[in-house]
């Protein structure tokens, strides 16, 4: 009986050593392993909202002209509430055609309005600020400024050929629809940056995109452009007037501007 009952004993000890191992050794083991690293709860995570899509709110002519801020190409910033007194011109230009290839009536009738300004003192006479804003970042509108006096010798070597004679059928419809088009000759000396009217930068397309006006596809081109549009808000910062391209060679002359202006100022 003692026999047995210390063999018990000892096969009861030698269990309850082998247990104590055991747990040593997993413990060992837990504690050798690299650390899992548990992704953080969504709550935890850095909150990354995207930026919200700009969606077009259409503005209603007779209804104020909602407020804005761009910065200028020429140096600072515009708030359209800062020029209250005062009639306000916008003109948005298309700039893109075609890939690296600039809209040519957009380049005339900016020079144009600059031609007029300096012979006819626009802006005095019609108490109007001049703004041109442009769906673009600063080094892209400074590439269209230097693209101008090059645009313009183009435009006078289409309508002007050495030798119309020598010209295929196709290039005398070209001439004479340059012709037709850009009746006046205008020049700029190459380097020359022309810019008489603020310019305001649209890098981030708010302006453009809240007015429904920049495309990436329009009259035939894919391109990130604006549609060429012309906005008049008077002095009191209601819109008065809006037109809107249904293709790029319809927009209104400067001389039907100047009637609508002198409406607005009760001019006859």
């Amino acid at each position: 009986m003692i026999n047995k009952k210390k063999a018990t004993i000892l096969v009861a000890a030698l269990v309850v050593l082998a247990v104590a191992a055991i747990i040593i050794l997993f413990q060992g083991q837990a504690a050798a392993e690299p650390q899992q690293t548990v992704p953080a709860r969504p709550a935890q995570q850095a909150q990354t909202t995207p930026q919200a899509e700009v969606r077009p709110n259409p503005v209603v002519v007779g209804q104020p002209m909602p407020d804005f801020t761009l910065p200028v190409y020429q140096g600072g910033s515009l708030s359209l509430s800062s020029l209250r007194g005062k009639n306000v011109l916008i003109l948005f230009p298309r700039g893109y055609a075609a890939e690296n290839y600039w809209c040519t009536i957009c380049n005339y009738r900016y020079v144009e309005l600059a031609e007029l300004e300096k012979a006819k003192k626009i802006r005095e006479k019609y108490n109007v600020e001049i703004l041109v804003v442009f769906p673009y970042p600063q080094d892209i509108v400074k590439a269209w400024l230097e693209a101008l006096p090059g645009q313009l010798e183009s435009v006078r070597n289409t309508k002007n050929p050495a030798d119309p004679s020598k010209l295929d059928e196709k290039g005398k419809l070209r001439m004479e629809r340059f012709r037709q088009l850009f009746p006046a000759d205008y020049s700029l000396e190459k380097g020359t940056i022309l810019a008489p009217f603020p310019i305001l930068v649209d890098g981030e397309r708010k302006l453009s995109k809240g007015l429904g006006l920049f495309q990436t596809e329009w009259n035939g081109s894919k391109v990130d452009q604006n549609i060429p549009s012309v906005y008049i808000i008077d002095a009191n910062g209601v819109l008065q007037f809006k037109y809107l391209g249904q293709n790029t060679v319809d927009r209104p002359g400067y001389d039907y501007l100047f009637k609508v202006l002198e409406v607005i100022n009760g001019q006859k």
